[in-house]
């Protein structure tokens, strides 16, 4: 089964666009196409592409503009821009924003092929590492695993095992603890290595888009599906299917999960028609699945269903006998390995090793990698000082307890004055109310932004908006 790449044009060309999509059309590709920001912003909010052939200037707004739009949305997507001889300056200003190549027009048909092929693989690439190349070598057909920890090597036999059968795997830890590595070894060590592994973060894809991402849609079947697209789940026939984030998914979407995991039946998006694939599911999650059923965030049979067999995944400070393993292997791979064209072999001082093993690590194995990348960006030379891994708040003369102060008190003065306001008012609040509260005091601190404000939250941003909408109009900005 070939799957095929999803292209936008957006170019007011009329006649262009349609020699484009047709060329592109015969070649395999699934193109939809229109000549407006309007039109074009749609076709993004309903459907996830590959790539997009974008025009510098359209009769409603500046392609540059639209760039930073179409990032934020789809991040991966990659971007040819598409120029007259005039504004190649412009195109440039777009690369270095994010986008993949330029082509002047009128295009040569056979160098947009090859660069919008060349596209396509560069966001293939991008999402098959996303989250794994913090923790994987450039593997050719071995999978490199980093550790002599015993945890690691239990863990590590068990999956071996877990690997030969056919069952779900349930594949529990903390974020950055590398649970899409595990993943990832339980379809290499298995018998169905040869076929396709096909990854999905599911808190990653806007709700209205994941069901038609997992299950595949049939032309006309909503607004702006201007073609029949296959899901993931016919991609990974005979192979593995990752559900990462598994918590993220829809209440809506869990239901058909459940039944394609009980018949590896399906039904496309507007087609009444059943199909069925032989897939494996391994799902992941940094959640408390146990607690979200009980709050009714996730069916309790689907749940079930999925930990047919479960792997925990240590968190770092667990297995701190890995940790300098870990940053050796990091100061190994690093690509900022480099000095004027040389490669530079940093090491860790003694007291940047001691320290490193004294850190609890809250942000895990992605943690330490961007310790390791900021020491060798700020190092003076090839040795790197505890000075060069910590920012100022990090550094040893500052106690963990007064971190936690200095990264909390930036927004905790807010929040105190608003419950105390609360608490005249209203006397003693509910849990809910103080969490409300909290939510919005932090929201406002972010300055609207819910994605710095879920971070900071510690929750994700799906879960932060419907926070956010059962407010209602009580939410403070």
């Amino acid at each position: 089964m070939t799957y095929k790449h999803r292209i936008l044009i957006l170019d007011d060309e009329d006649e262009l666009r349609s020699v484009i999509s047709k060329r592109l059309s015969r070649k395999g590709y699934e193109v939809l196409e229109t000549g407006t920001i309007q039109e074009g912003l749609a076709l993004l909010r309903a459907n996830l592409f590959d790539g997009i052939l974008l025009d510098l200037k359209l009769p409603d707004g500046n392609g540059l503009d639209l760039l930073e739009k179409i990032k934020g949305q789809q991040p991966d997507v990659q971007i040819i821009m598409l120029t007259g001889h005039g504004t190649i300056e412009s195109a440039i200003e777009a690369m270095k924003l994010g986008a993949f190549d330029y082509l002047t027009k009128p295009c040569n048909l056979s160098e947009l092929e090859i660069t919008l092929q060349k596209a396509c693989d560069q966001r293939k690439l991008m999402i098959e590492n996303k989250g794994l190349r913090e923790v994987l070598s450039r593997q050719t057909s071995e999978l490199e695993i980093i550790g002599e920890s015993p945890l690691l090597k239990n863990l590590l036999t068990i999956t071996k095992k877990v690997a030969q059968s056919d069952e779900s795997v349930l594949i529990r830890g903390e974020s950055g603890s590398g649970k899409e590595l595990i993943a990832r070894a339980v379809h290499l060590w298995s018998p169905r290595s040869d076929g396709a592994y096909i990854p999905i973060n599911c808190g990653a894809i806007p709700e209205t888009l994941i069901e038609s991402e997992l299950f595949g849609h049939e032309k006309g079947s909503f607004t702006g599906a201007g073609s029949k697209k296959i899901g993931l789940v016919e991609m990974a026939n005979q192979g593995t299917l990752f559900l990462d984030e598994i918590g993220e998914m829809p209440l809506s979407v869990q239901v058909k999960l459940l039944r394609f995991l009980e018949t590896g039946e399906f039904r496309r998006v507007g087609d009444n028609r059943l199909r069925q694939v032989n897939v494996r599911i391994v799902a992941a999650t940094n959640r408390d699945l146990q607690n979200e059923m009980n709050l009714d965030r996730f069916r309790q049979d689907l749940f079930y269903r999925l930990n047919a067999i479960s792997l925990d995944v240590p968190s770092l400070r667990q297995r701190k006998s890995d940790i300098l393993l870990l940053a050796e292997y990091f100061l190994k791979i690093s690509p900022v390995n480099q000095e004027d064209g040389f490669r530079v072999n940093y090491v860790l001082s003694e007291e940047s090793k001691k320290r490193l093993l004294d850190y609890d690590f809250p942000g895990n194995i992605r943690e330490l990698s961007h310790l390791i990348k900021r020491g060798q960006i700020l190092a003076t030379g090839d040795v790197i000082q505890p000075q060069d891994i910590w920012p100022e708040e990090y550094r040893g003369d500052v106690s963990q307890e007064s971190k936690q102060i200095q990264q909390e008190n930036e927004y905790d003065t807010e929040f105190i004055q608003r419950y105390a306001l609360v608490q005249r008012e209203l006397g003693y609040p509910s849990l809910e109310e103080v969490e409300r509260l909290y939510i919005l005091s932090t929201l406002k601190f972010a300055e609207g932004n819910r994605s710095q404000a879920a971070k900071l939250l510690g929750i994700s941003v799906r879960n932060l908006y419907r926070k956010i909408e059962s407010y209602g109009n009580n939410v403070m900005t």
